[in-house]
């Protein structure tokens, strides 16, 4: 069967002045993120359509690039809005919660929730090289960031490492209470998980059903390569991006 002449060339024509249109709205939309704040609500697809003069099917097309930017979130029969700024972490690094928000400009904060000595579990004990029947000190506090809940944070640490801090670990930064008493945070071990937020979880971090939290289990050793704590962050997933530096091996290119 014969195709007519120029018939190929009509819908290439047709498909560029779509795709020309969808990134000019999608282009329109950036602009109004960038002086908007989480939550604020977006043109609906129907407010674009008669703006642009475009089929819902372009005003849609072009609102999931953003979503696929993470720049937007659609609720169904609500509207589109925009999306919480992600928090880039590289996983497994030392720096504390207070020095990675103080470095993308966020005031950090911090609220006691549980203190005191425990019995740690199999895995703390492990961690942190302690003996049968050896307490461990927990300092459990929500992290936030510019007001806003980020996560919980679970951080066992040998008592008597405890007992040489002089700062104020309930509220301010654990990280420079450990340099200021000559342990400095040098190497780190992480592993990341998903998980479903459980209720309490949801009600320090102001989550609805159904939120989802990124958990992280942390080694850090200080310069002498003694263990300083074994922590466990629960990250909310939309306010978290986990970032890897990744590395070649050494053996050179496999045959």
């Amino acid at each position: 069967m014969e195709s007519r002449p120029g018939s190929q060339h009509g819908i290439s024509t047709v498909a560029s002045r779509r795709q020309a249109r969808y990134e000019e709205i999608a282009g329109h939309l950036r602009g109004l993120i960038s002086t908007a704040g989480p939550g604020d609500r977006l043109p609906s697809d129907a407010e674009l359509c008669e703006q642009f003069g475009v089929s819902r099917m372009t005003a849609r097309q072009a609102v999931q690039v953003l979503v696929a930017e993470g720049l937007v979130e659609r609720k169904r029969g609500v509207g589109t809005f925009v999306a919480a700024r992600r928090v880039p972490r590289l996983l497994g690094s030392p720096l504390s919660f207070t020095e990675s928000m103080r470095a993308r400009g966020m005031v950090a904060a911090s609220r006691l929730i549980g203190r005191g000595e425990i019995e740690p579990s199999p895995d703390e004990r492990e961690a942190l090289g302690l003996g049968a029947g050896t307490k461990a000190y927990l300092l459990e506090r929500l992290r936030l960031a510019d007001g806003t809940p980020m996560a919980i944070e679970r951080a066992v640490i040998p008592v008597s490492l405890v007992m040489s801090l002089t700062d104020d670990i309930e509220s301010g930064s654990l990280h420079s209470a450990f340099e200021h008493a000559g342990h400095y945070p040098t190497k780190a071990m992480a592993e990341v998980t998903a998980r479903s937020a459980r209720k309490r979880d949801r009600d320090l971090l102001q989550l609805p059903a159904g939120g989802v939290l990124l958990e992280e289990k942390r080694t850090i050793w200080d310069q002498r390569d003694q263990p300083m704590e074994r922590t466990v962050t629960s990250y909310v997933a939309d306010r978290y991006s986990f970032e890897a530096m990744l590395f070649r091996g050494q053996d050179g290119p496999r045959e």
